[in-house]
């Protein structure tokens, strides 16, 4: 039997520790057994070394984003995949198990959040998609958040004539989420630093704003009051708490009837009466599988949908480059993603 090793994290506030752990030949019929040969890191990675949340359980495996090839496939699973397949996969160790934690070398996933790789893409641009688009869609579409129209098999469709803004264009999440409303027909306007301001533009941001400008605020109000199409919704994508505050003045501000998703908490007093508002906070994504199942794989077949961020490579390969990618990570990392590859 092959051998396994994992990066654990053991307990909030200390490295990476890398060791065995068990390699898995008991799959259910929808899982899939994957070598991966590309690790993209997120910052709830390295937030959960540093931080305790009540649904994660230490020791953990953590890691999202994984792109490798198919070793082992369930009953089910072998219908829609085969042995060697390269693909891009979500990991979902922390609320899963640790069998399914991203950070190992064979890796357990549901067939459900599993998708082929064009063969022209490396792993490492494949790599950086999972969490981020799992995550934007999860945002836009579920009927729990925004509810916002789907795209449909011309990648347009009933969003045509309606707006959406996306706070911070330039992440990860923010960037799938530019390109996913577009893809839903919408028009998107969203924030950026200066220096990225064309790179939100190619994935489809029409209006972009300055999120650094001390009248940041104000000018998203001006837009979307300046008569054009209806705002149906804000997405906070990116930013630490203190962006919260501007996404919930511009649903207090704008008019119309404006829903504000955030990534971030929302604490008591924030949000004041009359603006409705939500923290996006679920492990579960079945509302939006059709968007893994039918979307993504004939998006990225016929090359309408952009892999972005790129990827920042981590100089050190394997598992061991992982914590190094978290420190990394933690410096700051403008409009990429670090990906560490495995061999």
């Amino acid at each position: 039997m092959p051998e396994n090793r994992a990066a654990w994290q053991d307990e909030v506030g200390t490295p990476l520790s890398i060791r065995p752990t068990p390699y898995q030949t008991d799959l259910t019929p929808t899982q899939i057994l994957i070598k991966p040969h590309a690790w993209a890191i997120n910052p709830a990675d390295h937030i959960l070394q540093d931080l305790s949340l009540p649904f994660v359980k230490y020791p953990v495996i953590l890691g999202e984003d994984i792109a490798g090839t198919i070793e082992a496939l369930g009953n089910e699973a072998s219908t829609h995949f085969q042995l060697h397949d390269r693909v891009l996969a979500f990991a979902q160790g922390a609320t899963k198990g640790a069998a399914m934690g991203g950070f190992q070398e064979h890796v357990l996933v549901d067939m459900a959040f599993t998708c082929a790789i064009p063969g022209d893409m490396s792993f490492a641009e494949a790599s950086v998609l999972p969490l981020g688009f799992t995550t934007a869609a999860h945002a836009l579409f579920n009927g729990g958040t925004l509810g916002l129209p789907r795209p449909s098999g011309d990648f347009v469709s009933g969003g045509v004539g309606k707006r959406v803004f996306i706070w911070g264009g330039a992440s990860s999440v923010g960037g799938n989420a530019i390109q996913l409303a577009r893809a839903a027909g919408l028009e998107v306007l969203t924030t950026a630093s200066r220096g990225n301001f064309e790179y939100v533009k190619k994935l489809g941001a029409s209006v972009v704003f300055d999120y650094t400008s001390g009248t940041v605020v104000e000018d998203i109000v001006s837009e979307l009051d300046n008569g054009g199409a209806p705002c149906v919704g804000i997405f906070q994508a990116a930013g630490s708490n203190d962006s919260v505050g501007p996404v919930i003045e511009v649903a207090r501000r704008a008019k119309g009837d404006i829903v504000v998703i955030t990534t971030s908490p929302l604490q008591d007093g924030m949000v004041p009466e009359g603006v409705k508002a939500k923290m996006l906070f679920g492990n579960s994504h079945d509302d939006i599988l059709d968007m893994w199942k039918l979307f993504l794989p004939r998006a990225l077949k016929e090359g309408k949908y952009i892999v972005a961020p790129g990827p920042l490579i981590v100089e050190t390969r394997g598992l061991e480059g992982i914590q190094l990618g978290y420190d990394i990570l933690k410096k700051g990392v403008s409009a990429r993603k670090v990906v560490v590859l495995a061999d």
